[in-house]
């Protein structure tokens, strides 16, 4: 017998129906394909290039700050919107890292329990039922999917190769700009790994003006750049009135579990935010804060990760070029998003990318993400495990590459 609960849950997550869909997610399906591919391959190491998170502990320096703070029956309690003391930090690290200033540690920053939840917030603030968010896609959902649970719709801002995967603002339909109220935005961009212009950030703040829109800029890889110095939107005229940042720690500083984030910029949606947030959260554990001040002061060690992420994605970029792949270094983040192939030539067809992140995986046990958004890609990620006795060795890492190019080097494929 059903029990009752099934007919309340609310239709912001599939009502009544919650539980019975058997739509099976695009991760799920990776999982079951790699658990399948243990099972017929029980002998062969499975190499997972589709992780999104870094591959390193945080740097041992944070961690003792972690731990000496967390000693201190001061640091025990509820932090509820944060410590100033993060806030204090977060201007001149936005300088000196990025070149902006001019920002207000009272007003215009605020922290969050990592940049998901600052996401969520942010939506809750603004979107009010019929009202639109604009979003780049592929990308991250949360915004979206927040979008839709308080009633809202989402325009889809396609990322297309041939416009350096930027949006194209201008093909936005009048009657959608009147509706919207957010324009999302993630640049270094995942999966793409594009990275924006000063050029388009100066459109996107034009376009906001002129459109009552705000934006939301998520620089979740802001700090892992490459080619050029770290761009931050707020270092471009007039973002601080239109927009705000958003920075994780969670990548620049290997920090993904520990949850810390802050939200930078037009103090208005800074003080929005912390209305939603201070009744959400009781803030992120004291210490945890401190260990952030640390990492603020040190961006040193984001150099020494970006360094590493650089060496490795440029090896794979011409590991695959050799084996026929259209790959480019990308402008930023730590992953690779190069064109699925249409076939081999012994006779396999690959539809979409997923068909063809389910071949690697099954056939060549090679773990990577397939987005069929826009286009037909994969993304892989340079953060896999390369650790020998407990250190990160560059001869594993090479060792890795090496025999991902073995396994595929049987096969020639058609694009």
């Amino acid at each position: 017998m059903e029990s009752y609960i099934q007919n309340l849950f609310a239709d912001r997550i599939g009502g009544n129906n919650f539980g019975k869909e058997d739509v099976i997610y695009k991760f799920e399906k990776i999982k079951r394909a790699k658990n399948e591919a243990k099972k017929k391959y029980p002998n062969v190491e499975l190499i997972d290039m589709g992780v999104g998170e870094p591959d390193e502990m945080a740097d041992a320096k944070v961690i003792e700050t972690l731990y000496e703070e967390a000693k201190k029956p001061e640091n025990r309690g509820y932090s509820d919107n944060g410590t100033q003391a993060l806030k204090d930090e977060i201007p001149a690290y936005m300088e000196k890292v990025f070149g902006v200033t001019g920002i207000n540690p009272e007003t215009e920053v605020i922290h969050s329990i990592g940049s998901k939840p600052a996401l969520a917030y942010i939506t809750s603030v603004f979107i009010n039922p019929g009202d639109i968010t604009l979003m780049t896609t592929p990308g991250y959902p949360v915004t979206a999917t927040h979008t839709k649970w308080y009633g809202g719709e989402v325009y889809n801002l396609e990322l297309k190769e041939e416009n350096g995967f930027l949006p194209d603002l201008k093909s936005i339909p009048e009657d959608i700009k009147q509706k919207a109220k957010i324009l999302y935005i993630n640049y270094p961009n995942n999966p793409t790994g594009a990275q924006a212009t000063v050029e388009f950030y100066k459109e996107a703040i034009e376009f906001a003006k002129e459109n009552n829109i705000l934006i939301v800029q998520d620089a979740a890889y802001a700090a892992l750049t490459y080619g050029e110095k770290p761009l931050s939107f707020l270092s471009v005229e007039g973002a601080k009135d239109v927009g705000v940042e958003i920075h994780s720690f969670s990548k620049a500083y290997n920090m993904t579990g520990w949850r810390l984030a802050f939200v930078v910029g037009n103090e208005l949606i800074v003080r929005g935010f912390a209305a939603v947030k201070d009744n959400y959260d009781s803030g992120q554990f004291i210490p945890i804060q401190k260990a952030g001040i640390y990492c603020l002061r040190h961006p040193k060690i984001t150099e020494a990760t970006r360094a590493k992420y650089e060496r490795r994605l440029q090896k794979m970029v011409n590991m695959l070029k050799e084996l026929g792949f259209n790959a480019q270094m990308p402008g930023g983040t730590f992953y690779l998003y190069v064109k699925a192939p249409v076939g081999t030539k012994d006779g396999a067809k690959f539809e979409n990318a997923e068909e063809f992140s389910q071949y690697l995986i099954k056939e060549k046990l090679i773990s990577t993400v397939p987005w069929d958004d826009v286009g037909s890609y994969i993304r892989m990620a340079a953060c896999f495990d390369a650790f020998e006795d407990g250190k990160l060795s560059e001869t594993k890492e090479d060792e890795i590459l090496n025999e991902v190019k073995r396994r595929l080097s049987d096969v020639e494929f058609v694009f």
